[in-house]
């Protein structure tokens, strides 16, 4: 498959790069865009004020240029958090989409969009504090209604990036069993 990752708001980490590395040792082509120019963050504060200063719109851009070159061939989306939140924004957009994988962040559905059977698979923390249950449970039946074929694994007691090693939120078994449920879903596209 040919893989978009989309860093967090914490910017292009060194937990991106060994994403992006466990995704090809397991045969994938994979595109880390730094949506960021080289900045970084040590706390989700200041993530989100380098977020803002670049604002939505832009990152969006950034994203959609990054995603371009690649999208012919029909691309994985996937992303952490706010990059997650950005590559569902361009798989829902990109009809050649293969699928969208997500870890820890979703976005809104626009109400006119519209996928064909799209496989989409989202592992978030349970609770977290920015994809509540009552969102959760609105994001999956909203995702049904547009064509996606949605699956939500949550992971009780992890914190909100558990994935990164580098942050206090890690969480080592459900950063693996993510890792383990996420490269079989892309076997089976």
């Amino acid at each position: 498959m040919n893989i978009m990752l989309f860093h967090s708001a914490y910017g292009l980490r060194p937990a991106v790069h060994e994403a992006a590395e466990r995704l090809r040792a397991a045969g994938h082509v994979v595109h880390v865009p730094d949506l960021y120019d080289g900045r970084t963050a040590e706390t989700v504060e200041e993530g989100m004020t380098i977020r803002d200063e670049i604002g939505n719109d832009e990152l969006l851009k950034r994203a959609i240029l990054a995603a371009a070159p690649h999208s012919e061939a029909g691309l994985v989306y996937a992303g952490f958090s706010l990059g997650g939140s950005l590559a569902q924004t361009l798989a829902l957009g990109d009809e050649k989409a293969r699928a969208l994988l997500l870890f820890h962040g979703t976005a809104d559905i626009a109400e006119d969009a519209s996928v064909d059977e799209l496989p989409v698979q989202l592992h978030v923390a349970d609770p977290d504090p920015f994809e509540t249950h009552d969102w959760l449970n609105t994001w999956y039946l909203r995702m049904g209604r547009i064509g996606a074929d949605a699956e939500i694994y949550r992971y009780p007691g992890a914190g909100h990036l558990y994935t990164d090693p580098g942050l206090a939120d890690y969480d080592e078994a459900a950063a693996e069993q993510s890792w383990r449920t996420a490269l079989a879903f892309l076997e089976t596209l």
